[in-house]
């Protein structure tokens, strides 16, 4: 068996707390100071990585759960829900060799590795989806009148139209991209908020206790939906926030009257860096990750110089654009150095 980081004395609970937390807040995009103290959280305790991976595979397990549905058109996978023990009598599973989490911002997620395996023989449908890459997006949604919706991952919304004005109710986080009609007003509805554009690009997201609305294209107005029973009184009538502005409604019953604020670019990015896609690999051989990466990013070939390297298997969520905090990953984690050699290529080998 492997043998257990070194303990801190750190219970466990508490350090298995904050690596939710992190997540949470690693999820919707750290500020620069919160990335210092994240990497510093990482570094001071040798347990906190691999507690970073295993909440980190507890939630893509619970996404998985939640999308699943009766009545599948595909073959029943008897493993899918069966106890350890039972899996244990039906495969021989490889053991871990080493399991080491880094989580570095820029690459936006966890990553781990197993014991390089030869390559199996042909398993059944369910076992290859899980054990490849795929792309991990945002739903993207046009709406009956051309407007257009980015929902972040987790997040729903019920849309009701009707001749006189349309109407969005949102769980979650949002960006949309409103089609111009002057007779029939665009309003989201979140936490009892109510944005009111006509046609303009804005970010919405209800989180614990408030609204977080940012614009990024015209003019909206911030006010009391219809139905809102716990708004503050002091929140405004209808607050109008500009491109390049946003403001923060406290739910609470006695905040004080929301602000408007300018917002950088960059503040912006920050903001938006939910929408990029990732790319989520579970078990999978580095040369099915190196060739995904290839086919996504043609101006930035990562090259195996030994071919035993693409039988090591990683796992972890990577922004498809970041080539660079991948290959960065592979050198801590895995012992492989990224040379780039011109053109846009980066040769990968095993450092000696």
């Amino acid at each position: 068996m492997a043998t257990p980081p070194p303990d801190s004395g750190e219970p466990v609970g508490p350090a298995l707390a904050a690596a939710a937390d992190w997540l949470a807040r690693r999820d919707r995009g750290l500020t620069a100071a919160e990335q210092d103290d994240y990497l510093q959280w990482l570094a001071s305790d040798p347990r906190h990585p691999a507690l970073m991976a295993r909440q980190e595979a507890t939630f893509a397990l619970m996404r998985r759960l939640a999308l699943w549905q009766p009545g599948g058109g595909g073959e029943p996978n008897p493993e899918l829900f069966a106890p350890v023990a039972a899996r244990r009598r039906r495969r021989a599973a490889p053991w871990w060799a080493a399991v080491a989490a880094v989580v570095a911002l820029m690459a936006g997620g966890y990553f781990f590795r197993a014991r390089p395996v030869p390559a199996p023989a042909a398993s059944a449908a369910a076992e290859s989806a899980l054990a490849t890459g795929f792309l991990r997006v945002n739903e993207r949604r046009a709406l009956p009148d051309g407007s257009l919706v980015e929902l972040k991952d987790g997040s729903r919304i019920d849309v009701e139209f009707s001749p006189a004005w349309r109407r969005v109710r949102l769980v979650g986080e949002a960006h949309f991209t409103v089609a111009k009609d002057p007779t029939r007003p665009f309003v989201v509805e979140a936490g009892g908020v109510a944005v009111r554009a006509v046609g303009t690009a804005f970010n919405v997201r209800l989180e614990a206790g408030a609204v977080d609305v940012l614009v990024t294209e015209g003019t909206v107005r911030v006010g009391p939906a219809a139905a809102a029973a716990t708004l503050p009184e002091s929140l405004p009538a209808a607050a109008v926030v500009e491109a390049r502005q946003r403001t923060v409604v406290s739910l609470a019953p006695t905040a004080a009257a929301p602000a408007v604020v300018s917002v950088t670019p960059e503040q912006i990015r920050e903001a938006l860096d939910w929408q990029a896609p990732r790319l989520q690999f579970f078990e999978t051989p580095l040369g099915e990750a190196v060739a995904e990466f290839n086919r996504r990013n043609p101006a930035h070939r990562l090259v195996l110089q030994d071919p035993e390297l693409a039988r090591e298997r990683i796992g972890g969520t990577f922004r498809i654009d970041n080539v660079e905090g991948f290959v960065r990953l592979l050198e801590v984690t895995l012992g492989i150095h990224g040379e780039s050699s011109g053109a846009g290529e980066i040769r990968l080998r095993r450092l000696p």
